[in-house]
Order: structure tokens, then C-alpha cells, then sequence
């Protein structure tokens, strides 16, 4: 780095005379444009040279001040001196700056010499310019190895700026040229414990009623153990919600939840629930599936050995009826209660080729010598609330999915978060001002609607149960055995506003019975 010399300019004098004309100094750099605007930069070259005109300029206002020799206190009088003049713009018109743009100036050339004075790109296109994406692929056919993040620098370096990685990755592929990626081994990899890392994702199922069904599960990632895992007529975060909940209560807090990216996965509401639970919430990297061929393998089973023997029929099956082919079924709820029982009767006791065990055996063979992690009910049910930020009115109201309720009058102006439970939205709801503070509950004014909006449709998914036949066929046989061993009931969406309610889950674990 090359620094400016020791002794001081006549222009920092106490009484300094006008600097010399801009021209004399770096006449290269100074355009005979009349205004005081600086020219348009259109093309990345322009660009390029614009800033690096401005780093001149910048150099040459601050070069004496900038000697490393100088104390602090030596280099304030001299600072505020150069502030108190105007100083030629290279564009035009003079320009005039504070003692604290002159010190960010100085600091940043003392850390990253003249380029630190260049100011930050920005873009000045919508799209990315052809030419420079042409320029991308021919150093990329040139030198096929070249990733995308030299290229990058490649570019930046000779036009000032360029494109993302991602903007380069996507054109590369969109002209057939291979990226260079070589497959990478990762290895098998699993977690020591249960309850380490739960895998959850949705499979998408028949039609019911020309409905469209989702599977929603949760799978432990060290036993193998179907933790959660419920049909639904929608992918949300209603139905994830009535899917996970009672599995954090009846097996545990888990302490990573690894995820896709789908839309009730990287919903708010769940990034809400883990942070208050302390669940650690990864999702997994767009086309990277590593890590997910667990639960990717356990759909293929529910697939083959699950949903290969059921038919799906418009009208419910009555008693003593011979079905066509499997076991028939005609609402979301009779595929609840058939999974529900092929899950806890067959999966969780069949041996997994993988570990040697069933999963119900190595889920509890894991918890000899400790315990899971478990939370109150009532701080679980606080994780699932719901919250929005609101800015109440100046009358001391704020409007919440249509209904008007009424706050402090000292909130008015200001934005506030609303924590409410979504099945109850004429319940309780509590207040936190905007530095976080609990601020009162908001009193109902105006109701119009009482649950939300997703709540509505969700609510509909637990219809009535109708009659199933039994001893007909392979999972009617798994579904009466069940019956016969269950203590507990599936859960309702209508329980889970309900902080009573401590006996309802989707999956509850059973014990190792004798065949």
C-alpha cells in the first residue's frame, strides 16, 4: 500500500488558500460536464471506470490527512479544517463533507486501500445484461473446472460488477453445460439417541370425494419410530400443527426438527412453535436431498404395504359387505383409522433392515439410561399460538382477521404483536408492545369471524366415522387388533384450543405384544 507523505500540504493550513484547479491535480478524471450530477453509467465498463473516478477523487481529498504517521490528535484539527472548505466535484460543481464522512473515508483506505474508497455497486438493470452472460459462458467453455464463484470474480474484476452464482448456475444449465459438481460422499449418517433429529415431510395421497389427501408425518431419525403422522385434505400449517402437537406431548421434545421446503414446512407459525420450545428447525437445501432418505424410504412402504391394499369408494362400506380389492374406505377418517392401526400393529414391529430392530424396540431400547425431554401441555400449547404484528389505530384499536379489538390507548400509533390461538380468535388474546413487553390483552369490540380463516376447511377433515367391516382382509384384520389395544382416541381439530385435553394423539406408542 502506498501512503501519502509525512509532511503536511499548504491546503491544510489554518488559513489554506483555494486548492488548485481539479484539472491540475488528476485531469484525467475530470469530465467537462456543467451540472453537478455525475454522468450515467449504462454498461458495466462505465460503471467500472465511474467509481473508480469517485475513489480518485476521494484519495485526493484525504490523501494528506491519511499519513499513518499522524496521531489521533494530530489528525482531528486537520480533518475539521478540510471539512470547512469545498472541494471541486469531478462531475461538475463543488462538494462540501463532514468530519465524519472524511473519518469513514480514512479508516476505509487505511483498511483496504484505494478499493475501500470505491462506493457499493448497485444495480442499475432489471435483467441481467446478454453480453455479460455470453462472457460467462465462454470462460466457463474455456476452462470447464472454473466454478461459478471465480467466474464471479473473473467478471467483477473486468467489468466491475457481475451477476449472481445462482444467475450463473441457472444460465450454465440452461445451455446444457455441465457445472463442473462432482458428486460428493456423504456417507450414511445416523443420529445416536432418539429424539436427536425427527425427519418430517408430506406425501401426497388418493382422493377421498374427489378431495385431494396429504400424509403429514414425523420419523425419528435414530429408531426409525413413526413419531407423528395424519391425512389431511390440505398441506398447511393447520394440519401440520394437529399432526405435531400431540406428538411433542406424548414423545418428547425432539431437538432438531430437519424439514423441507414446502410451504406448511417454512411456515411462520412453526418457525414460532420450535423457537418457544427450543426445537433447533432446519430445511434441508434445494436439490440436496441428504439426510432425507429415511422418511423418502418409509413413504415408499406406506406406498407398497399400505396404500396398495385400500380402495377408495364414493359411499361408506356397510357391515358384512365383500369389498372389490382391500380394505374400502370412503372419508379421510376411516383412512386415519386404518393407518393409525397398520402403523402402531405392522411398521413399528416389523425388523428394519437397516438397524436389525423393529422401531418400537430401538425407540425404547434408547431411553434405558435417560429420559426425553418433556414440557408442561400448557407451554406446549403456548408454542402453537399464533401471532401477527398489528398497528393500532389512533382510537386505541387494531383489526385482527376482520374482528376489531380494543388495547391500551397509550399503544395507539404504534405496532404491536397479537399472540391468539387460531381455532379462538373471541378468545384470549395477549398483547406484547413492540420492544417485546407483555402490554395487556386485547378486549373483543367487533367479532365477525371466530376461528381462522384455515381453520375453517381444517375442522372439516374430521368427519364422522362410518362403519368398516372387519375380518375381511389384511388391514380390516390390523385395524380390529388395534381397536382391541387402544386406550387413547385420535386427535380432533376441535381439541387442539382445548387446554384440558391430555389424553388425545395421533400416534400413541404401544408395547411389544406377542405374535
Amino acid at each position: 500500500m502506498t501512503h501519502a507523505p509525512a509532511h503536511l500540504p499548504h491546503e491544510l493550513d489554518p488559513a489554506p488558500p483555494r486548492a488548485p484547479a481539479l484539472e491540475q491535480q488528476f485531469p484525467a478524471v475530470v469530465s467537462p460536464l456543467p451540472a453537478s450530477a455525475a454522468p450515467r453509467a449504462s454498461t458495466p465498463l462505465m460503471r467500472k471506470e465511474h467509481r473508480d473516478n469517485i475513489a480518485l477523487f476521494r484519495y485526493q481529498v484525504i490523501r494528506g490527512v491519511a499519513d499513518p504517521s499522524l496521531s489521533t490528535r494530530q489528525r482531528g484539527p486537520l480533518v475539521r479544517a478540510l471539512a470547512a472548505v469545498d472541494h471541486p466535484w469531478p462531475f461538475g460543481g463543488t462538494r462540501r463533507y463532514s468530519r465524519e464522512t472524511l473519518d469513514r473515508w480514512i479508516k476505509a483506505w487505511h483498511r483496504h486501500g484505494f478499493d475501500g474508497l470505491k462506493p457499493e455497486e448497485r444495480s442499475t438493470t432489471i435483467g441481467t445484461d446478454p453480453t455479460v452472460l455470453t462472457l460467462a459462458e465462454s470462460l466457463k467453455r474455456e476452462k470447464p473446472n472454473r466454478t461459478s464463484a471465480q467466474i464471479k470474480r473473473i467478471i467483477t474484476e473486468t467489468l466491475g460488477q457481475a451477476p449472481s452464482e445462482t444467475t450463473l448456475l441457472r444460465h450454465f444449465r440452461a445451455k446444457n453445460i455441465s457445472t463442473g459438481a462432482r458428486p460428493v460422499a456423504t456417507g450414511r449418517f445416523e443420529t445416536n439417541h432418539s429424539n436427536e433429529i425427527w425427519v418430517g415431510d408430506a406425501l401426497h395421497g388418493p382422493r377421498i370425494g374427489a378431495r385431494k389427501t396429504y400424509l403429514f408425518a414425523f420419523l425419528d431419525d435414530h429408531s426409525r419410530m413413526v413419531t407423528a403422522a395424519r391425512w389431511a385434505y390440505a398441506e398447511d400449517a393447520i394440519r401440520l400443527s394437529a399432526v405435531l402437537r400431540p406428538a411433542l406431548e406424548t414423545h418428547g421434545i425432539p431437538e432438531v426438527a430437519y424439514l423441507d421446503n414446502g410451504a406448511a414446512m417454512s411456515d411462520k407459525s412453526l418457525a414460532r412453535t420450535c423457537a418457544k420450545l427450543g426445537i433447533r428447525l432446519v430445511h434441508s437445501a434445494p436439490y440436496r436431498p441428504q439426510g432425507r432418505g429415511k422418511i423418502e424410504r418409509f413413504f415408499n412402504t406406506v406406498t407398497s404395504q399400505f396404500l396398495g391394499e385400500i380402495t377408495v369408494t364414493d359411499t361408506p362400506m356397510l357391515p358384512g359387505t365383500e369389498p372389490e380389492a382391500g380394505s374400502q374406505i370412503s372419508s379421510l377418517d376411516e383412512l386415519n383409522t386404518l393407518f393409525t392401526a397398520w402403523v402402531n400393529m405392522v411398521y413399528h414391529h416389523s425388523v428394519h433392515s437397516s438397524t436389525g430392530q423393529t422401531p418400537l424396540a430401538r425407540w425404547e431400547a434408547s431411553w434405558e439410561h435417560r429420559s426425553p425431554v418433556s414440557k408442561p401441555l400448557e407451554v406446549i400449547r403456548q408454542a402453537f399460538l399464533w401471532s401477527d404484528v398489528r398497528t393500532v389505530g389512533k382510537t386505541g384499536t387494531v383489526s385482527l382477521h376482520s374482528n376489531i379489538y380494543e388495547v391500551d390507548p397509550l399503544l395507539a400509533g404504534t405496532k404491536v404483536e397479537l399472540v391468539y390461538d387460531p381455532f379462538d380468535l373471541d378468545g384470549l388474546i395477549t398483547v406484547n408492545n413492540r420492544q417485546g413487553v407483555p402490554a395487556g390483552i386485547a378486549k373483543p369490540i367487533d367479532i365477525g369471524r371466530h376461528v381462522h380463516t384455515k381453520v375453517t376447511n381444517a375442522v372439516k377433515d374430521n368427519d364422522t366415522a362410518t362403519n368398516i367391516s372387519t375380518g375381511i382382509n389384511y388391514l380390516d384384520l390390523v385395524a380390529t387388533r388395534h381397536r382391541q389395544s387402544l386406550t387413547g382416541a385420535p386427535i380432533s381439530f376441535a381439541d387442539l384450543h382445548d387446554q384440558t385435553t391430555t389424553g388425545n394423539q395421533v400416534q400413541p406408542t404401544i408395547k411389544e405384544e406377542s405374535r
